[in-house]
Parts: structure tokens; C-alpha cells; sequence
């Protein structure tokens, strides 16, 4: 039950701790395919915290925002609400110190047979925008790019993914003969290509496919080889980026071509260092 003093208050780390777990378990069970009920998890969030649900509900909307801004898959329903509290930023930090392993799949998860993708139009290049200090330290201490790039699970599977889809796609464009041509080059030739799969245009042309998978939305960043971008520079005709997001519950992918720094906005991320 709601209580009355509560309302207007700051809220404690203790409650932001409870809304921030149960938001996880949600989402976990979303990602999953579980079934759960939103209005059973308020209804004993209310009960634990005392807060009016109507708060507990916009406060779920904020944790939605801060997952949104560090490319996280956020649950459906709970539409991402800006404006929110530092405070709410240390309790997803903290959550996410306890659970480090939380977006990793292994083999044998649900993502290790993932349906087919659907396709898009890719986003537009938007402005460069600020965020504010705080959220910026947070999206740079769980680095979404860097997260997806680790994940070898992951990067499988969507490139097994755009496999069928690619042979999939010739099949429906009359070209069974080409369909049978295309080659998952990372799986059997291993890394190194500047591609992962072999495909074709219905004419015949190649199409050289990269894939970058991430389970976050599809404005979340991702890392670009220096292989991959020198063969965009020098295979324009044929290089195609997929861009796979929202991976283990409802995939779906969009396309980008050379020159790349037209359709994303790409900066230096590493160095090298040697000593000659």
C-alpha cells in the first residue's frame, strides 16, 4: 500500500536498489520469452516501497532511458523518460557491478537459433549531442561496442542469421544456383577477410557482408575494424554492413554501404603502441 509521506520525496538508495533489480528480472524474463505480468511486479514493488504506483511506473521509464543511452535492450511497454536523477545512474551501476555477465550468452541460449531478420531502412545520421557528465562516465564504464565486440556467442550468431538470410533472399529472387554460392567466409576460412559472408546481388555481383550484431537497439554503436573500413574504401561496389539489433527477442537489421562516415558518425577508439 501506498504511503501518503512518500509522496514527493527522494527516493532512497534502498528502493532505487529493489526497482532496478525488479526491472532486470523483468527484462531477463522478456529476453527469454518468459511470460510475466507488469502489473503483479508494481503491485509488490508498491507493497515493499510504499510508493503510488504511478511513481514506481514512471521511475521504470527512467531506467529505461539510461539503458537506452548505453544500448542496452530495455522492456517493452516502459517507454524510455528522460529528466531522471543521478541517483537513479548509481543504482543501475551498482546492478550491473553484480551481474558483469548478464548480456552474455553462451552457446546453447535462446539466441543460438535466432529467426530470421527483418530488414529496415538504416537510422539517419544524427547531430553529436552532450550527454551529461554522469551518464557519459556510465556509458563509457559498460561500453556497448565493446561489450558486443567480446561476445563471440553473439557475433555467431548473427552471422549465422545473415547467412540464411542472404540465401534465403536469392531463393526468393529466383536464383537458387547463387543461393547455393553463398559462403559464411568467417566460419570457414576464419577472420581476417574484412567480411563475414560471401553473397550475391540477383545479377551475379558480390556482395562481401559484414555483420555487426548487438541485443541493444539500433542506434547503439559498434566497433569498426581498421580491415573492414579499408575494405569498404576499396570495394565500395560490394562491401554491405548489416547492422543486426534487438537480437534475442525480435531481430531485425538494416543496411549500410561505403563511403561509411556518410551514414555513421566514426571516431578513433584505440591506439597502438609499439616500441619501434
Amino acid at each position: 500500500m501506498a504511503d501518503d509521506d512518500k509522496i514527493g520525496t527522494v527516493w532512497t538508495d534502498a528502493e532505487l536498489d529493489l526497482i532496478v533489480a525488479d526491472y532486470f528480472a523483468m527484462l531477463a524474463a522478456e529476453q527469454a520469452g518468459r511470460a510475466y505480468v507488469k502489473s503483479q511486479h508494481r503491485a509488490r514493488l508498491v507493497e515493499q516501497i510504499g510508493r503510488p504506483a504511478g511513481s514506481v511506473e514512471f521511475k521504470h521509464m527512467n531506467i529505461s532511458a539510461v539503458l537506452e543511452e548505453l544500448g542496452e535492450p530495455i522492456i517493452r511497454g516502459y517507454r524510455p523518460m528522460q529528466h531522471f536523477q543521478r541517483s537513479i545512474l548509481d543504482a543501475i551501476e551498482r546492478h550491473l557491478l553484480t551481474r558483469p555477465r548478464f548480456w552474455v550468452p553462451v552457446a546453447g541460449d535462446h539466441v543460438a537459433e535466432p529467426a530470421l531478420p527483418f530488414l529496415e531502412s538504416a537510422p539517419a545520421l544524427l547531430a553529436p549531442r552532450e550527454r551529461p557528465h554522469e551518464l557519459e562516465r556510465l556509458v563509457r564504464k559498460f561500453d556497448a561496442s565493446e561489450r558486443d565486440f567480446r561476445n563471440r556467442e553473439l557475433g555467431k550468431a548473427g552471422e549465422k542469421a545473415v547467412f540464411e538470410f542472404e540465401r534465403q533472399r536469392l531463393q526468393a529472387e529466383e536464383r537458387p544456383d547463387l543461393a547455393r554460392k553463398v559462403r559464411w567466409v568467417a566460419q570457414e576460412d576464419g577472420d581476417g577477410a574484412g567480411y563475414d559472408i560471401l553473397s550475391f546481388d540477383r545479377t551475379g555481383g558480390e556482395r562481401l557482408v559484414e555483420v555487426k550484431t548487438t541485443l541493444g537497439n539500433r542506434m547503439t554503436p559498434f566497433f569498426l575494424t581498421r580491415n573492414e573500413y579499408a575494405l569498404a574504401e576499396e570495394r565500395v561496389d560490394a562491401f554491405k554492413l548489416m547492422r543486426l539489433h534487438s537480437f534475442a527477442r525480435e531481430p531485425r537489421m538494416f543496411e549500410i554501404e561505403p563511403p561509411l562516415a556518410e551514414a555513421v558518425r566514426l571516431s578513433p577508439h584505440t591506439f597502438q603502441a609499439n616500441f619501434s
